[in-house]
């Protein structure tokens, strides 16, 4: 039986939207996952949280190269409460998109205020996107949401968090332990407007691929079954499956489900 942290965080929805997530995989993981949940789960491009909520293991390590996403997850685990007057109007929403770009220029990314205001314009934002501009800067317009729901209490999410670790930097530099099972889930392989200064490109698809294929517990990757993405995994000695995704953007307005790949390594049922 679960204990009460694991099932917090498995009734809990991931408090951000976020393009591209990968709620709609969590069940082909949790049979994955199921033979190795006592180990550490480990998640070097964390994103939105919809698999580590969905799985729930006692403990991980959560990283992403988006530091504002990161420095929100610390301000859930000390249990954030907001003020933040939060409404669905591109006035407003313009006004916070400016004070947060203005927190960041003035070496204050890493405050309660900062964290509040990114949940804001994350849920207000065009389509659930997190794009920052070369300087840095918030850069998404204002949404095209209908009805909006609010949170101003987090308190759920800091219990969630309790054995979680939350990291920001670049995917080599974390540590990890040899048993832990690493599930990745980078940017897509295709054109792609920066999520983060510095952006995600072919070289560092190449580099990551590399990085996965060196650690000596379970690996699941999962990505666009793009013809390189196949052929990269598939010489690091990956065991590729294949699955339809729900498309998440398309700005023609085609809904058809994407071809997507889950390459895995040192991976038993019977673990």
């Amino acid at each position: 039986m679960a204990d009460a942290g694991e099932m917090t965080a498995a009734a809990l929805r991931p408090p951000l939207k976020w393009a591209g997530g990968k709620r709609w995989l969590a069940p082909h993981l949790a049979a994955i996952w199921a033979p190795y949940r006592g180990r550490r789960l480990v998640e070097p491009l964390c994103g939105g949280l919809a698999v580590s909520l969905s799985l729930a293991p006692e403990r991980a390590l959560l990283n992403d190269i988006n530091p504002h996403v990161i420095n929100f997850y610390h301000w859930l685990q000390a249990g954030l409460a907001t003020t933040l007057p939060m409404r669905n109007e591109a006035e407003l929403y313009y006004q916070h998109r400016q004070q947060f770009n203005r927190l960041i220029h003035e070496g204050r990314a890493a405050t309660a205020t900062a964290a509040e205001l990114f949940y804001y314009l994350n849920r207000t934002g065009y389509n659930g996107l997190c794009r920052f501009n070369r300087s840095g800067e918030y850069n998404v317009p204002f949404g095209r949401h209908k009805t909006l729901h609010y949170l101003t209490d987090f308190s759920d999410y800091r219990a969630a968090f309790a054995g979680w670790q939350f990291t920001s930097k670049d995917f080599e530099a974390l540590v990890l332990d040899p048993d832990d099972f690493v599930y990745a889930d980078p940017p897509y392989d295709v054109q792609f407007t920066q999520y983060a200064q510095g952006g995600f490109g072919w070289d560092d698809q190449v580099r990551f691929a590399a990085w996965l294929a060196g650690h000596p517990g379970p690996v699941v990757l999962s990505n666009q079954a793009t013809s390189r993405i196949i052929d990269l995994y598939q010489q690091l000695g990956f065991t590729l499956t294949f699955l339809q995704a729900p498309r998440q953007i398309a700005c023609n307005g085609d809904r058809t489900p994407a071809r997507e790949v889950l390459a895995m390594r040192n991976v038993k049922r019977d673990a």
